[in-house]
């Protein structure tokens, strides 16, 4: 195949603009937003550095290459002749996941699933396997297969490094997406009164530090034959800087706060954080200049009865305007009557972003008076 390529990031639909300021940042080839994510184009090894670097994408797929097929035969013919051994090893098993739409003449996903696994069993000679970690995906559209391999493996939200998780907690990937919503650059303090298992704190204490978010875990284009292991060893080994102690975060339930205090200490960051026991009544505005104030409360999903949320709704609001002048709020909730009941004016309401079968947002202020 080429040496460039498209690669295609993919994230919850509503926040492609904010991947897509992450990968210019970061400076990838010719980025795009397209339904679900966006596009680039680049080698090997920035598909690589895209997993290891990127904070809000949930996954990296390389598209290696495609073809007209207009039947099942013709589909099969072609499968074969594929050049499957530039990115596919034969000692490790693959699963084949295949789309297709009206538009094309092959319509059956699962007949050409069965001509595509039998050609890559029978040219590659590699095991097909439905739990294997290596996912190769095809997409047939208007006749058009686009072959590509998922090269992350488990979700970019799985960090490697946090193991402690409290219920309904905030994925990694939309948390730093919120974050970079609210325009944090790594500069400001961030407090989470509601902080659950820490996700918003370390990932913002994590910016600061300029630590890589996927420098704790494996992927799975370790297991291509396009990899290289001295070549990637450099590039993960990358240097992190030291954060300041902006990063606070507290919640009534002190399980919750011991997780995030584990978390923080495998992430590399506790020095930076700080965790403490208490409910919203008894926040205090910490020490530092003003930042940005990013919580997650209760929607009421699994409470059961909303009215019982209004009052804490309002509790927060209220401390925050008594509090915290000066600081920028961002609520993420399902629910804009929950959001209202803080009291608080807000400038934007975000898109609705899917997160665990809801559709949530994020409602941002501007200074508070």
């Amino acid at each position: 195949m080429d040496t460039n390529f498209e690669i295609f990031l993919s994230i919850a639909p509503g926040l492609e603009a904010v991947l897509l300021a992450e990968t210019q940042a970061a400076g990838f080839e010719n980025p795009k937003i397209t339904p679900g994510g966006v596009t680039c184009t680049g080698d090997w090894g920035e598909v690589w550095r895209a997993n290891l670097t990127l904070r809000t994408a949930t996954r990296v797929l390389a598209r290696i290459g495609e073809f007209r097929a207009f039947h099942l035969a013709q589909l099969d013919k072609r499968s074969r002749k594929f050049p499957w051994a530039d990115v596919l090893r034969a000692d490790h098993p693959i699963r084949v996941e295949v789309s297709t739409n009206k538009k094309s003449k092959i319509y059956h996903a699962g007949a050409a699933k069965q001509r595509v696994e039998t050609a890559i069993k029978e040219t590659l000679g590699a095991e097909i396997s439905a739990d294997a970690d290596i996912c190769l995906k095809l997409r047939i559209d208007d006749n058009n297969c686009v072959f590509s391999v998922d090269t992350t493996g488990e979700s970019l939200h799985k960090r490697g490094h946090k193991v402690a998780v409290n219920k309904a907690p905030m994925r990694e990937t939309l948390a730093s997406g919120f974050l970079y919503e609210m325009g944090y650059d790594g500069s400001q303090a961030v407090l989470d009164p509601m902080c659950g298992s820490g996700t918003f704190i370390l990932e913002a204490a994590e910016i600061s530090a300029k630590l890589l978010p996927g420098r704790s875990r494996s992927f799975a284009f370790e297991k291509l034959a396009t990899f290289d292991a001295n070549v990637w060893q450099k590039m993960r080994s990358q240097p992190a800087s030291q954060a300041q102690l902006q990063f606070f975060g507290s919640d009534r339930d002190q399980g919750a706060v011991r997780m995030s205090q584990q978390n923080a200490e495998r992430a590399g960051i506790s020095d930076a954080t700080l965790f403490q026991t208490g409910p919203v009544s008894d926040l205090q505005r910490p020490d530092c200049a003003p930042g940005i104030v990013i919580v997650n409360p209760p929607y009421g999903a699994r409470i059961g009865n909303k009215k019982l949320l209004f009052g804490l709704y309002g509790a927060l609001g209220k401390v925050l305007l008594e509090r915290f002048s000066g600081w920028r709020v961002g609520i993420i909730t399902t629910d804009a009557g929950l959001a209202r009941a803080t009291g608080l004016k807000f400038k934007s309401e975000g898109k609705p972003i899917p997160n665990g079968g809801l559709k949530i947002r994020l409602f941002e202020t501007g200074k508070l008076p």
